[in-house]
């Protein structure tokens, strides 16, 4: 086990000039980083650009808005850093999120988080892309759009079934 403590930077440039290769510990692709480390990455700002999506929306919408994220990570960057911004708890059909289900969230409003614009539009009739997040040493997985997506064209209950993912 190791600690980060070079800059990132510093790190990037020991790794090359030592041969380190990279240790792939799952199948996602990675950049610069190895992914214990590129994980780190990024989190603060997706939650920060969500806060601010979620502070645009109309109070209306607001009240019924959930925040779906598409893996447990994302979620849990949400429900740790969220609560100081006012943001409700993240939902995610990935491992456990999936178990905890949507609660009472209608899914009349979502803000999604790494979800693909196809599949939301196959869900939703409104699907506008407003943000896109990731920083240059996340995960190059974790960089994408943030869409709000409105007029579901079923109710929550029947799109959860869909969401699971346990992988």
């Amino acid at each position: 086990m190791t600690l980060p403590v070079l800059p990132v930077e510093t790190f990037i440039k020991y790794q090359r000039a030592l041969g380190f290769t990279k240790v792939n510990t799952e199948t996602r692709e990675t950049a610069d980083l190895p992914q214990t480390y590129a994980d780190m990455f990024g989190w603060p700002e997706m939650a920060a650009t969500v806060v601010k999506v979620y502070w645009s929306l109309p109070p209306e919408e607001r009240s019924e808005a959930a925040i779906y994220a598409r893996n447990y990570g994302e979620a849990a960057a949400i429900d740790f850093f969220g609560p100081r911004y006012g943001l409700p708890k993240a939902i995610s059909g990935h491992m456990s999120y999936y178990l905890w289900g949507p609660g009472e969230r209608s899914g009349k409003v979502l803000i999604t988080i790494g979800s693909g614009e196809n599949g939301l539009k196959r869900a939703y009739g409104d699907v506008q892309k407003v943000a896109t997040v990731g920083t240059r040493y996340s995960m190059p997985d974790e960089r994408g759009a943030i869409f709000v997506c409105r007029e579901p064209r079923m109710p929550m209950r029947e799109l959860w079934p869909l969401t699971k993912v346990y992988r």
